[in-house]
């Protein structure tokens, strides 16, 4: 059943962050750079695994810092050049930066420069960069350094850090965050330090970065959900062993920092010359700023949800395995976790009634030349509907026509698209642009309720309950097709697949 359930409290977790960034600027010369790990906006991976966890709170976090703050955003020159895409958003990092910029002005804020890391002339890169100076967004450049990180003493030199591009900013607090992982935020910061303490200002470092949640156990599913979340860095979770031996106390953190912490401080100690900074952080954990424990008000609650994400996790890696993106240990590590809490991919409702759908309809219409497709979505009050492929429609189609249907109490034989747009849909797509008689995917089938609606009420009225779909759970037993992708991501479900293919054809548009 679905739970509406709320696990953490927004304004609880608002009031503990603000106060730690504010007490941690306070103990260096007014001056921190703050590196934000994870998404600063549209962080649905912290919305799905801490119930009531609003995706945009860090937003209101900086808009409740906004005179203290300004922001630095980091892009990695190689994502550029090679076009790597952000999962979430199915665009591209540049893309994706652009797409950041836009949405915080929206929100009040903006972008006081763009640093792109690791330039070394990639020409992707070089027109990126006119791009944004051509809209009035500050650039500058940070280049490779040779012996990063291990060898401090050239990093922290003249011939390193002292080779990349000052950033120019006035704020006490400078956010510097990026539309991925590994984009060199924390190169970023302490180049930074590194040039604020040539001008003799006491800058300092945190970390902000949502999980692994340090103040919870090291197998509890939030945490969990994080590894798995981040399976194909081969990124993991353990206790931070300097703090134990510091303080005797266990606390969370991840690989990559209890790695790199020894180095890390090695450069603090160089770039600061031993000040109150390098005495500060005993520990990784020491540098976080983070307070997400402290928002979580229902454990169980939690647990739940986070158990629920490591199965969608699954099947994500499953689909990027079969289509040639994801390497087969990504997967076999997230059934490992999964195995580990005692998670099935059955435990996720609509999986099995997405399955059960297929087959049915195998069963009962053998007169349809293709693959049978059964599609299953959770709504809000916790009843399952489903939907299958037809000469007329792809499964996600007709399972989101019959979803708003349910919703708006419509009988199932009142049509909410009239059977001659239908038709002339078809005969656009075939007679006119000579492509191929295929039925309507979600993308197309959206567009004809949009014109239904013009002329029949019932489908104005079912297209309004579009939006109570927005985090829905759905599982449909095939890859979506471009448009049925495009079309999900529009309502804002949370939809994953058993990773097979909807058609026999190598190219499916």
């Amino acid at each position: 059943m679905a739970s509406n359930k709320i696990g953490f409290d927004n304004d609880k977790y608002l009031r503990e962050q603000t106060a730690a960034i504010i007490d941690r600027v306070k103990k260096f010369g007014n001056k921190l750079y703050l590196e934000f790990g994870g998404k600063l906006c549209f962080d649905y991976h912290a919305a799905r695994v801490l119930p009531g966890y609003d995706p945009n709170v860090k937003i209101r976090l900086l808009q409740a810092l906004q005179d203290k703050i300004e922001i630095v955003l980091a892009i990695y020159a190689g994502d550029i050049e090679k076009g790597r895409v952000r999962g979430d958003f199915g665009i591209t990092y540049d893309a994706a930066t652009f797409k950041l910029i836009d949405d915080l002005r929206k929100w009040g804020l903006d972008i006081s420069s763009v640093v792109i890391t690791r330039f070394a002339g990639q020409p992707s890169a070089a027109i990126f960069k006119n791009k944004l100076e051509r809209r009035g967004v500050k650039v500058y450049l940070h280049y490779p350094i040779e012996g990063y990180s291990t060898n401090t003493d050239h990093v922290v030199s003249d011939n390193g850090f002292g080779k990349n591009d000052y950033i120019e900013t006035k704020k006490p607090i400078v956010v510097v965050t990026a539309p991925g992982p590994n984009s060199g935020k924390l190169a970023v910061c302490l180049s930074q330090l590194y040039h604020e303490h040539r001008r003799n200002i006491n800058a300092g470092y945190a970390k902000f970065e949502t999980f692994p949640i340090w103040n919870l156990p090291l197998k509890h599913p939030v945490n969990v959900a994080y590894e798995a979340a981040t399976a194909d860095i081969l990124d993991f979770n353990l206790v931070d062993p300097f703090h134990l031996s510091e303080y005797n106390k266990t606390v969370i953190n991840y690989n990559r920092d209890v790695d790199s912490f020894p180095i890390l401080r090695m450069m603090l100690n160089k770039i600061t010359d031993k000040t109150a900074e390098a005495r500060m952080y005993n520990s990784p954990t020491d540098m976080g700023v983070n307070r997400a424990g402290y928002g979580i008000v229902d454990d169980a609650v939690v647990q739940k949800a986070a158990r629920q994400e490591l199965i969608r996790r699954y099947f994500r890696y499953n689909q990027e395995y079969v289509l040639g993106i994801e390497k087969k240990d990504t997967v076999e590590r997230v059934t490992m976790l999964m195995a580990e809490m005692g998670v099935k991919v059955t435990d996720r409702a609509v999986v099995e009634h997405a399955r059960k759908t297929a087959e049915e309809s195998e069963n009962k219409n053998k007169g349809f030349d293709g693959i049978y497709c059964g599609a299953a979505l959770e709504l809000p009050d916790g009843s399952l509907v489903s939907g299958k492929n037809s000469k007329l429609m792809h499964a996600a189609s007709s399972l989101v026509l019959n979803a708003v249907k349910t919703i708006a109490k419509i009988p199932d034989e009142i049509l909410l698209i009239s059977p001659h747009i239908i038709k002339q849909i078809t005969v656009l797509k075939e007679d006119i642009l000579n492509g191929d008689p295929e039925s309507l995917d979600l993308e197309e089938t959206l567009i004809a309720l949009s014109i239904s609606a013009t002329t029949n009420h019932t489908a104005e009225i079912a297209m309004q309950k579009l939006s109570l779909l927005r985090g829905c759970e759905m599982h449909m037993t095939h890859i979506p097709t471009p448009g049925d992708d495009v079309g999900l991501k529009m309502i804002g479900v949370n939809v994953t697949t058993d990773g097979k293919f909807s058609s026999h054809n190598l190219f499916v548009t």
